[in-house]
């Protein structure tokens, strides 16, 4: 499980919970996946990693199960300087996944939903998998470890530095 390592208040009646994932529980978990799609679809002929988030988890995936072909598949759906969502808009499709036929779609949480619903529709065969999935993000994904709470903020080990650094 994650540890949750602080809460902040942004307005008064609104606490943000983080959660802090690190390198080894990020592991545990990929091979948890790669275990759980390896025994209820069997190989896969390709995975397709959500650019950023996902190219970590899957490169872990792709290791664990064999599979050598790893496509990505670029959505800008954030506004990082605002942290908010706005529609989502590929800027990089993943043309050898074609309708996803036998490919695993990778991302390390599904979160509104919006990114996982927009990759899906472009490959409607593909197998969906994450990492941690948050509430309203769950009916968009196939298969996931843990399961988050929507408000919490998941710190994965890439961003950490980064996510500190602006909180000082």
């Amino acid at each position: 499980m994650m540890s949750m390592t602080a809460t902040q208040t942004a307005k008064p009646s609104m606490p943000i919970t983080y959660a802090t994932v690190t390198w080894d529980q990020l592991h545990r978990d990929a091979r948890q996946l790669a275990a759980s799609l390896m025994k209820e679809h069997g190989p896969f002929r390709g995975i397709v990693a959500i650019t950023r988030g996902g190219l970590i988890p899957a490169a872990i995936l792709g290791r664990e199960m064999g599979c050598r072909l790893i496509e990505s598949i670029s959505v800008i759906s954030y506004a990082e300087e605002e942290g908010s969502q706005h529609k989502p808009k590929v800027v990089k499709p993943a043309p050898a996944a074609g309708d996803g036929e036998g490919f695993l779609i990778v991302d390390d949480l599904v979160d509104s939903g919006i990114t996982a619903k927009l990759v899906r529709e472009l490959m409607p065969k593909a197998v969906f998998a994450c990492l941690y999935a948050k509430p309203d993000g769950k009916p968009h994904t196939d298969h996931f470890v843990t399961e988050v709470a929507q408000d919490t903020w998941v710190l994965f080990p890439w961003i950490q530095h980064h996510f500190l650094s602006l909180r000082s």
